[in-house]
C-alpha cells in the first residue's frame, strides 16, 4: 500500500483495497482502485471531477469520514488523468498531486498518473 503524505488539504491516496465504504466502476485487467481523499472539515459536500467521469459533479459525491475528510474509491485505467476536487461547488486542486497543469487559460487540474 502506498500512501500520500497527510497533510491539511486534499490528497490521493493510492492504495489497493477494496474495504471502504464507497467506491465507482468495475475492476478490470488493466485498471487500479484508486483511492481519492480530501480534507475538509468544514465542508458540506465534497464531489471528485475529473476527465474519468466528464468533469460531472454528481458522478462521484465523496463520502465525510470522522476526521473530517471526505473519500471516495475509483477504478481507472491505466495512463494519464485530470482532475480536482469540488468543495461546496469549488474547484481545488490536489496539494499532494504528481503535479498541477493548466487544462484551459487561467485553468489547472490535479494530475494522476498509472503505469
Amino acid at each position: 500500500m502506498t500512501r500520500a503524505r497527510f497533510t491539511s488539504g486534499c490528497q490521493v491516496w493510492m492504495e489497493k483495497t477494496t474495504d471502504m465504504t464507497t467506491h465507482f466502476g468495475e475492476s478490470t485487467p488493466g485498471m487500479e482502485l484508486i483511492l481519492f481523499q480530501c480534507l475538509a472539515p468544514a465542508a458540506t459536500s465534497v464531489s471528485l471531477v475529473g476527465d474519468f467521469n466528464n468533469w460531472s459533479p454528481s458522478a462521484h459525491p465523496m463520502l465525510r469520514q470522522s476526521n473530517g475528510s471526505w473519500q471516495v474509491e475509483v477504478f481507472l485505467n491505466r495512463g494519464r488523468h485530470y482532475y480536482q476536487f469540488l468543495v461546496d461547488g469549488e474547484p481545488i486542486l490536489d496539494p499532494e498531486a504528481m503535479c498541477s497543469i493548466c487544462r484551459q487559460r487561467d485553468s489547472k487540474v490535479s494530475l494522476i498518473a498509472l503505469c
